[in-house]
């Protein structure tokens, strides 16, 4: 009888974990890529599949952000390895350093932003190729076949969806800026089943040939054609050679974590690391609450050194040796601490880069039955890109060539500064904000997180970690907690989230700060706790992002 007994509890827990092993989450910026994502994963597909499927579909369903005409990062963990995906965008090979620079060497407005010199070179369709030839276990034309149908057969669209082309088209009108957009986009109201047959045949070419289908043969011509014909400068030669590249994803012990993020040409996995590593040197043994004056402030300063270092050291690592190791080093990151006050604003004149010797993006994240988890942010750049559409291929081309540095000490449109390590150079990466992480624990996965929002990134994703690490925050709780952001420049202005207590902002104010609501980001999250998956999408005005945990068997 205790034999009997014995083995049917063996038994009974034998299930018990493969119940909890067979468990999947998404976590995506909306519903059709969100369904997609699930489907494949039920369909016994891997984390990867799940990526590719869904990325293809926000290139239809969010055009927004979600792209072919763009670029992304992609941060992985698959049988128990960690790697990293660099899909960014490339310069064309007629870019050069003052390319956006008049007579006088001033920024010519709108030229770097809204034209069809914005554009870098698209990375998105030989990264997923990439990606599927490595890690992808499904045919590939049958991850292409939702969003072909997608784009063949219409979607509804969202009323969210709706308000954002009818802010950009009447924002290029405000500002006499000539772009095709309102021709394919305008008019669009909440409800319409929007197809896009332009689009639709693009697909299609990538699903019979792959890379190939994008970079080579007939949609190569179209892009040429289209850059020829309005002064552009992106040709079939540029296409043909352009490559995605595997890199080692930055990798650091904090707490009890290993931190998996991404390396240059992002600038958000080193700014991540720094924000943890310095929190943790000056919260040591105190308690700091949440969204307090402290709290705001402390991270505040940490950002005016963070953004200082990131707009001298960092840029493609390809053309620029990036002095990783040493902006990470425990040494340089305590001694970059030493001058913070909790009493007292640093005059950001004063705050240099530390060694001697720089907004509409989606993200989302997958956890599959097998432990797997891909933590993934792609972009066009700014809202709707260029605002630039490819006439007979359907897409809209990026405008990442502003994430370059027109020149020495000059804004891009999310005010961020670079200096020589990030100037233009043809087929260098423009250096990003984009922030791909993943918490492991034991060599497990713990935590899934990223966002959009350009520069402001790196706030949402560190601070997303805190709320679940330091705060003890479920997922839903951890991307939905009001947040804030300060970079440097302007200065000492900090960008907060409705909800903010208003006694802590009139205390930061009397320090010295200027205080701006601001909405920006919209954070996917899955997390583990006591061995069960939770998965949240950021709810807000802006935001229509869905989140599923479900048991793939």
């Amino acid at each position: 009888m205790q034999k009997i007994t014995t083995l049917i509890f063996l038994l009974l827990c034998f299930f018990y974990v493969n119940k909890v092993h067979a468990q999947s989450a998404v976590a995506m910026p909306d519903s059709y890529s969100a369904q997609v994502a699930k489907d494949v994963l039920i369909s016994g597909g891997n984390a990867i599949d799940a990526a590719i499927a869904a990325q293809f579909v926000l290139a239809v369903t969010l055009p927004e952000a979600g792209n072919v005409g763009g670029g992304g990062f992609m941060t992985i963990f698959k049988d128990g390895k960690t790697d990293f995906l660099d899909y960014r965008e490339v310069a064309p090979k007629a870019a050069h350093r003052d390319m956006y620079l008049d007579s006088d060497k001033n920024v010519i407005p709108h030229l770097s932003t809204f034209s069809i010199l914005s554009s870098g070179v698209p990375g998105t369709v030989e990264g997923m190729w990439q990606a599927h030839k490595k890690y992808g276990s499904k045919p590939w034309q049958a991850l292409l076949a939702p969003a072909i149908n997608l784009a063949s057969n219409g979607f509804i669209v969202h009323s969210t969806l709706a308000k954002a082309i009818d802010w950009r088209v009447k924002s290029f009108k405000n500002k006499n800026i000539e772009v095709n957009f309102s021709s394919y986009f305008g008019g669009l109201k909440a409800g319409d089943t929007f197809k896009q047959p332009e689009l639709a045949q693009t697909l299609k070419r990538i699903a019979k040939a792959g890379r190939d289908g994008f970079y080579l043969g007939k949609t190569a011509k179209i892009i040429s054609d289209f850059m020829a014909k309005n002064g552009g400068i992106i040709t079939e030669k540029d296409l043909a050679s352009y490559q995605s590249k595997w890199r080692e994803p930055l990798q650091m012990k904090w707490r009890d974590y290993d931190v998996i993020t991404a390396p240059p040409p992002s600038s958000g996995g080193i700014a991540i690391l720094q924000w943890l590593s310095m929190f943790d040197l000056l919260s040591a043994e105190k308690q700091i609450e949440h969204n307090s004056k402290n709290y705001m402030h402390l991270l505040s300063e940490i950002g005016k050194r963070v953004f200082a270092d990131r707009a001298e050291y960092l840029g493609d690592p390809d053309f620029y040796q990036v002095p990783v190791q040493q902006l990470l080093a425990s040494d340089y990151i305590k001694s970059r601490t030493s001058d913070i006050s909790m009493n007292s604003i640093s005059t950001t004149e004063d705050i240099a880069p530390g060694l001697i010797e720089s907004r509409d993006t989606t993200h989302f994240s997958i956890v599959d039955q097998w432990g797997n988890a891909i933590s993934n942010t792609t972009t066009i750049n700014y809202t709707f890109g260029s605002g630039v559409v490819v006439e007979g291929a359907g897409f809209i081309l990026n405008d990442e060539m502003d994430d370059f540095s027109a020149k020495p000490g000059a804004a891009n449109i999310f005010g961020a500064v670079g200096g020589v390590a990030n100037e233009i150079q043809p087929n260098k990466r423009m250096l990003s904000s984009m922030s791909p992480t993943i918490l492991l624990k034991n060599n497990g996965v713990e935590l899934v997180t990223g966002s959009p929002g350009g520069t402001t990134i790196i706030s949402s994703v560190y601070q997303s970690i805190l709320n679940v690490v330091e705060y003890d925050m479920s997922a839903e709780e951890a991307v939905n907690a009001p947040r804030f952001h300060h970079q440097l420049l302007p200065k000492n202005e900090i960008w907060y989230y409705p909800g903010i207590e208003n006694n802590v902002l009139k205390s930061l104010q009397n320090m010295g700060y200027i205080t701006k609501e601001d909405v920006f980001g919209d954070v996917q999250m899955i997390i583990k706790k006591k061995g069960q998956l939770s998965a949240a999408s950021e709810k807000g005005e802006f935001s229509r992002g869905v989140s599923l945990t479900f048991d793939s068997q």
